[in-house]
């Protein structure tokens, strides 16, 4: 018995060793990121609220079942099983008295602790200084007080609930309660316990009811039509629940008389009034006036709800101010039509960030352990005076292909960190059609300036690494690679920062041997007193640790920023439970073609605030964020609760004002709400009548296609005085049936440029501009667009000629520029070879006025194509000439000449021509056929086309 008593204290002991070094190592943590008073904060809420929790519902357990077991009947007559009952539990009675209240209040404990935000927020909830239009209360009470109240109403709910389980249980264990046939006893004692238990039980529930009229204010109730009070919700649900709060008082009263006089007669008839009640004044009574008042009239009657439901959502999703403007686009690709706009067409953009990560990373990742990410990020410099779109990406270290042997030390304490950024011109290709880099090469040079290249935190970083040493020491972290062509030598270096906890005694090292499992940390002799280690390394997750408030956009990206390189992270306040305005789910809202959608979303928000700019240092990892909307009520809140750890806006530099960004997140989210909120008028709202989508993203299949994303471009948007550095969408009709129309009905750009003066945002970064496009008049839209393109005589020519053999044609993102006082569509075309070591090659622009469509070499080339041979502006590769296009070998995917299949003026042969006329004729049946469903057709037409390519490929041998 000793022995299993010595084992058992040892066990515990060595538990809450662990838990006390998972806690240690957190306070490590952020005591040297700067931010402890958030985690003692958390701390502090959290214990508060587990003793708040673990107390209200262990105590009134243990008292209920106290009184019950005191004021048992003494010489009670029991059956035969209450008996045999008795005398099993009797032992264990006083354990179970006491351990049965506990062990709830442990799982109470627990649940309450988790919403330590939830009290906070409520104990410093911030007026948001507007008021709701149905009880004119401010809207700080429905996103701090409410969900509160209603969160404690529900826990008390459940206390008083099990209080009179536990109550009825022991009074019928020891006899206090009876049941003889249909007669039931229960001795006085009981019965004042339970009329008050009773009593309490419906205080609560009237308090609950009470509170439920305000939550119709931001839920679906008597309609679907709009989240907020409806007509029958204002006229019949919210007087339904005041009345039935008080009636569920007034049987609470009679549960306190019962308690006094032993009656239950009243009581009894009272609950049964207020169940009828429930269902009569709660159900009946809201559908009678739904069916046969509101919906007669519903336009009529609606109007004002909706007019409600409209404002809210607008102003909740920051786009109260956005006005449609009409455009009234063009369609004639007319000689000189660029002209007025020559400085948005030299800033289009023809580098796809999600197709050239291969091209960079053969180019430029320099050695196999080096990695970019999949999707590379746009941002803007200022190269010699001009702001240039420039397409971002960081070299970070990739452990797994090191080629080194599997080893701890290696991993921990030699591959350490990435190195440099790469950054190529957005509007700009090479002869060869690669990209044109500003700033590469290991050590970096380029047009960036000198800056801090090591990455030691970035989106790849390994999960821990230790770093640090005497000064003086030997250097054992792999810096980059260097030496001659005969020499393979690296540079090293030794990690010089603040970016971890120092494990300068044997205790820290021992901590964290155990969080991270494994010994080595604590024996290795490549650990010492200057070591430090690093961890929590993603810029996302550490911005969510020092500020878990936040919910942080799906996309960091690296700028150059002060001689430093920064992550920079946009961080958003939400919550649900904005009065009138509409519920979106945020990561379906925020999916595309580069965002996955998840398989269960349970964010619903209807409330956003793009309220923090956060950076991440990605060498010494740290985090600073910057109060960016200081207006919001819920950052203000959050402000007062971690006090010092948000800096003011006029904190951050003129250099890091430059990079900032309108974040795509939010821009996303707008754009869904757009869709249906750009109208303000009730009745049209009503019908549904000009409702818009975003469309899918026209290069993917159809079965596997998501929204298309919105892009980042520098241009001039019509009526604006100059360009700007913009993120756009398009729309096109919403449509529930087959057959969508793909015409474009709106487009939607934001300003992203917030200028570079230091602590100042510039007057127009923000603003939305929703160009309408005429109804009278059909302007294709990103996917009518497409099919344009692939339908096109003489691009689906060259595109055959072009996927010959061992290569692949890759269409870059489609790209909709208001420009010439129309809409101009470009699209990259890269083609890449199946070979393993390849990369994606800019070989041709496509571009698309009105109807007219135009293939070149480049964007230059395609614009003056396009509008008769002189578009009235230069592009941004407008000097470079191109490699002549190789003919591709079918067999091995490699050129064999030298034509040019862009323009078709290579083909002088009279049977060639005829021969791509019969490659046309068979893509046009095999079109046919595939619109109408005739799978004969279309497989007749298929074994044409099959035939009319190899005519080609034959008289081009």
């Amino acid at each position: 018995m000793t022995l299993l008593i010595t084992l058992a204290v040892v066990a515990v002991l060595v538990i809450l060793f662990f838990i006390f070094a998972s806690l240690y190592t957190d306070w490590l943590w952020f005591e040297q990121l700067g931010f402890l008073k958030v985690l003692t904060t958390q701390w502090v809420a959290s214990t508060v609220m587990f003793f708040i929790g673990f107390f209200a519902m262990a105590v009134p357990v243990l008292v209920s079942i106290e009184i019950a077991f005191r004021g048992r009947p003494v010489y009670a007559k029991l059956n035969a099983q209450l008996d045999r009952y008795q005398q099993v539990i009797e032992p264990l009675r006083r354990l179970a008295m006491w351990g049965i209240p506990a062990v709830l209040g442990l799982f109470a404990g627990v649940a309450t602790s988790a919403r330590w935000q939830l009290a906070l927020e409520w104990i410093n909830g911030v007026p948001s200084g507007k008021v709701d239009p149905q009880f004119k209360l401010d809207i700080s009470f429905y996103l701090f007080a409410l969900p509160f109240y209603q969160a404690v109403a529900a826990f008390a709910s459940a206390v008083v609930l099990i209080s009179a389980i536990a109550a009825i249980a022991t009074s019928y264990l020891y006899g206090a309660l009876r049941f003889n046939g249909r007669e039931v006893r229960i001795s006085r004692t009981a019965r004042v316990q339970l009329a008050v238990t009773g009593a309490v039980y419906l205080a609560i529930q009237a308090v609950s009811i009470w509170l439920d009229q305000y939550a119709t204010l931001s839920t679906k109730t008597s309609s679907t039509l709009f989240e907020g009070a409806s007509f029958a919700d204002a006229t019949a649900v919210i007087p339904g629940r005041q009345i039935l709060a008080g009636i569920a008082a007034v049987v609470a009263i009679l549960f306190v008389i019962t308690a006094v006089i032993g009656r239950w007669r009243f009581p009894l008839i009272g609950t049964a009034l207020l169940l009828v009640s429930g269902l009569l004044i709660g159900s009946v009574y809201p559908w009678v006036v739904q069916k046969f008042q509101v919906e007669p009239n519903v336009r009529t009657l609606e109007a004002p709800y909706i007019q409600r439901n409209i404002n809210a959502t607008r102003d909740a999703y920051g786009v109260a101010s956005v006005q449609e403007e009409a455009y009234s686009a063009k369609t004639d690709a007319q000689q000189g039509a660029l002209r007025n706009d020559a400085e948005t067409t030299a800033s289009i953009r023809i580098i796809d960030p999600a197709l050239v990560s291969d091209a960079f990373a053969q180019l430029e990742r320099i050695k196999q352990y080096y990695q970019f990410n999949k999707y590379l990020d746009v941002d803007r410099y200022t190269i010699n005076g001009k702001s240039q779109d420039t397409v971002i990406a960081v070299r970070e270290l990739n452990q797994s292909n090191t080629n080194a042997a599997p080893s701890w030390y290696n991993n921990t304490l030699v591959y350490t960190h990435g190195y440099g950024v790469v950054a190529a011109y957005g509007n700009q290709r090479s002869s060869e059609g690669l990209p044109v880099f500003l700033e590469s090469g290991i050590p970096v040079t380029g047009d960036l300036g000198k800056f801090e290249p090591r990455i030691y935190f970035g989106e790849e970083s390994p999960l821990y690494s230790i770093v640090g040493g005497p000064k003086g020491g030997s250097k054992v972290e792999l810096d980059y690679p260097a030496g001659d062509a005969n020499a393979n030598q690296n540079a090293t270096t030794t990690f010089s920062g603040n970016g971890g906890p120092k494990l300068d005694n044997v205790f820290k090292k021992l901590i964290y041997a155990i969080k991270f499992q494994s010994e080595q940390i604590f024996l290795s002799n490549g650990v010492n007193d200057q070591s430090q280690i690093l961890y929590t390394r993603n810029p996302v997750d550490r911005i969510q640790k020092a500020a878990p408030y936040l919910t942080l956009d799906s996309d960091p990206y690296p700028a150059v920023v002060d001689g430093r390189v920064q992550w920079i992270v946009d961080g958003y306040t939400t919550s649900a439970s904005y009065p009138y305005s509409a519920v979106q789910q945020l990561s379906s809202a925020i999916a595309d073609t580069y965002t996955p959608t998840p398989q269960l979303a349970l964010d619903d928000i209807n409330y956003i605030r793009n309220s923090v700019k956060a950076t991440v240092d990605a060498y010494s990892g740290k985090v600073t964020l910057y109060a960016w909307d200081d207006k919001d009520p819920i950052l203000k809140t959050w402000q007062k609760i971690f006090p010092s750890t948000v800096k003011p806006i006029s904190a951050i530099s003129s250099d890091l004002m430059s990079h900032v960004r309108y974040p795509a997140d939010l821009f996303k989210v707008q754009r869904e709400i757009l869709g249906t909120y750009h109208v303000t008028d009730p009745n049209t709202f009503y019908s549904s009548s000009d409702a818009w989508i975003t469309p899918n993203d026209p290069t993917k299949a159809a079965a596997t296609a998501r929204l298309q994303p919105p892009y980042y471009l520098t241009m001039k948007l019509p009526g604006a005085s100059q360009s700007a550095f913009s993120l756009y969408s398009t729309y096109i009709p919403s449509s529930k049936g087959a057959g969508t129309s793909n015409i474009l009905t709106g487009y939607l750009a934001a300003n992203a440029d917030a200028g570079n003066t230091k602590g100042k945002v510039a007057s127009g970064y923000g603003k939305l501009t929703l160009l309408a496009l005429p109804k009278q008049n059909s302007v294709p839209g990103p996917g009518q667009v497409q099919s344009n393109f692939n339908t096109d005589t003489a691009v689906a020519n060259q595109l055959a000629l072009l996927q010959r053999g061992n290569t692949t044609v890759d269409l870059g993102n489609l790209l909709t520029v208001p420009v010439g006082g129309g809409l101009l569509y470009v699209q990259p075309v890269y083609v890449k070879s199946n070979a393993e070591t390849s990369y994606p090659i800019l070989r041709k622009i496509l571009v698309s006025f009105g109807d007219k469509v135009a293939f070149e070499d480049t964007l230059d080339a395609a614009l003056n194509s396009l509008f008769g041979g002189d578009s009235g502006a230069s592009a941004g590769d407008g000097g470079v000439t191109p490699t002549p296009t190789p003919t591709p070998d079918p067999g091995t995917g490699t050129g064999t000449g030298t034509t040019d299949p862009g323009t078709g003026n290579g083909v002088s042969s009279a049977a060639l021509k005829a021969a791509l006329a019969d490659v046309q004729t068979a893509l046009t049946a095999r079109a046919t056929a595939l619109k109408s469903g005739d799978l004969t057709a279309y497989a007749t037409a298929d074994a044409a086309l099959v035939t009319a390519l190899n005519n080609v490929f034959a008289l081009e041998k």
